[in-house]
């Protein structure tokens, strides 16, 4: 009796040595994610300050040319900021749309078989590289338009905004459709109960009560469009233009630092700097848009609830 009790305090002991040492495990890899991020901010800073130190803060925001690499430097960064956002917004204008339909009919309409066919079938196109997606805006996309559009030249950002947006809509409609699945199934019944059709509940009952999901999403989507660098560095020019004219060549954020970084630039100097701060550019306005997103959903869920 002793000896099984003995056995049963040391099989004890070694459980709780094995989820103490599994905790800590989880726990330095949670730190580590947030080491990382704050190692990535600190790197970008560092070595972005040089470049402050020579070009004035006023100048880099409010100058339209973005010219580092010319004898006549100019350093505002509106021309990729403007090309950030044109492609972006025109991505969202087709992901959001279809990838809400699509996440609706595979939630409410579509049966079993279709839904376990259809499914894993949009998910490939996130499964497809980038650069595949460039080749086909700039070999296949792009001649179509300027059937529509004669005066469109071979690199615009109109047709880079296209395929961003049909590249993203697997995260749309994949997180949306399952944020929707989740909602308990008496709601859906009580909506049917009261006499609501089933498109009515879809979009009245169903998608308010899955918004948490569906704004999440949406997030992903607009920092995934932001972040995206083959498809606009293939497709769009790498022409760094103010302007908000889809038609005309473009350069983005990430379409820049590719384009630099490929160079022969040595380092340390302002040219090589400029890599540093478009990415720090880049980071403070995906942050803040990720900070916007999470308010609006906030206070939508309040409203919801």
């Amino acid at each position: 009796m002793k000896l099984s009790t003995e056995k049963i305090n040391f099989h004890r002991t070694v459980r709780n040595v094995k989820e103490k040492l599994i905790e800590i495990i989880l726990l330095l890899c949670a730190l580590s994610s947030i080491f990382i991020t704050f190692a990535i901010v600190y790197t970008l800073i560092v070595e972005a300050v040089p470049f402050f130190k020579v070009v004035d803060l006023k100048e880099f925001l409010t100058e339209t040319q973005w010219t580092p690499l010319f004898e006549s430097p100019k350093y505002g960064i509106a021309p990729l900021v403007a090309g950030t956002l044109m492609t972006t917004v025109i991505a969202l204008l087709i992901a959001i749309p279809f990838g809400m339909i699509t996440s609706v009919y595979l939630s409410e309409f579509a049966t079993v078989r279709v839904r376990e066919i259809f499914k894993p079938l949009l998910e490939l196109l996130a499964a497809v590289p980038t650069v595949v997606y460039g080749y086909f805006a700039m070999l296949f996309v792009t001649p179509l338009l300027q059937k529509i559009f004669p005066d469109l030249g071979a690199f615009n950002a109109l047709s880079a905004g296209l395929v961003m947006g049909i590249m993203i809509i697997p995260y749309v409609s994949s997180l949306s459709e399952d944020a929707m699945r989740a909602v308990p199934q008496s709601l859906r019944e009580g909506s049917l109960a009261l006499g609501a059709s089933k498109f009515q509940t879809s979009f009245q009952v169903v998608a308010p009560s899955a918004f948490s999901g569906i704004a999440s999403a949406f997030v992903l989507a607009i920092s995934r469009a932001i972040g995206e660098t083959m498809v606009v560095a293939i497709a769009a020019g790498l022409q760094p233009r103010f302007s908000f004219n889809p038609t005309d060549s473009t350069a983005t954020l990430t379409a820049y630092i590719v384009q630099v970084s490929l160079g022969d630039l040595p380092h340390g100097s302002i040219g090589y700097q400029t890599i540093y701060v478009a990415g720090l550019t880049l980071f403070v306005f995906t942050f803040s848009l990720n900070l916007v997103g999470q308010r609006i959903r906030s206070r939508l869920e309040k409203k919801v609830k």
